[in-house]
């Protein structure tokens, strides 16, 4: 028992101080020792992105949780020529993230469209203010909903991940000019279909 639980950390130990890219051909082949430390090692910046991306932790440890499982069954598709392993794992949780977002405004219509449920929903101490900013959210969900979505997969990056052009272009695998042409246009058809609303967020 002993030997079992020492040779157990001997391999834990040089699995660690292998790079991304070796541990990942590892994982190819079934390793749990090498996904152990692939998780360790970006489950951190994961799941900041899926929180900053969703809004709730319960929704971000879902999606933390689709994602590595996805590394785990998929991991034999990550080309190391086209980025790291952080870049790759980070585009994994990009996409699942925004599922995540589609799926929440579905039920979210769904409610709404239920004959008098959000009068029957609301407290009787909600304000003037907090009623204008939920109204205010929705028009912008709902503009985002209507562009392109190569326009707003970098809006949602740069405004709930807070990530920069330089890090959204390492996201995505694309190249700078490209993420700052999207961004352009996309700023640019919000504008019009918000007018201050847009402006304010674009500041």
């Amino acid at each position: 028992m002993a030997k079992h639980k020492k040779d157990a950390d001997t391999d834990a130990q040089a699995a660690q101080r292998l790079a991304d890219e070796e541990l990942m051909r590892l994982i190819r082949g079934g390793d749990p020792q090498a996904f152990a430390v692939v998780y360790d090692r970006h489950c951190g910046s994961a799941f900041s992105l899926a929180y900053r991306m969703c809004g709730t932790r319960a929704a971000a440890e879902d999606v933390l949780q689709e994602s590595f499982l996805s590394l785990w069954r998929s991991g034999g598709r990550y080309d190391a020529s086209r980025g790291s392993v952080r870049t790759w794992l980070l585009g994994i949780v990009h996409n699942r993230s925004i599922d995540a977002l589609r799926r929440a405004t579905v039920h979210d219509r769904r409610r709404a469209s239920d004959e008098g449920l959000e009068e029957r929903f609301q407290a009787p101490d909600r304000t003037d203010v907090e009623v204008a900013r939920r109204e205010e959210a929705s028009e912008i969900r709902s503009a985002m909903e209507e562009l392109p979505q190569e326009q707003g997969e970098v809006i949602r990056l740069a405004y709930f991940g807070g990530y920069t052009h330089t890090e959204i272009a390492d996201i995505l695998g694309a190249p700078l000019g490209t993420v700052k042409g999207r961004m352009r246009l996309g700023l640019e058809k919000l504008r019009g279909q918000l007018g201050g609303l847009a402006t304010e967020a674009g500041a």
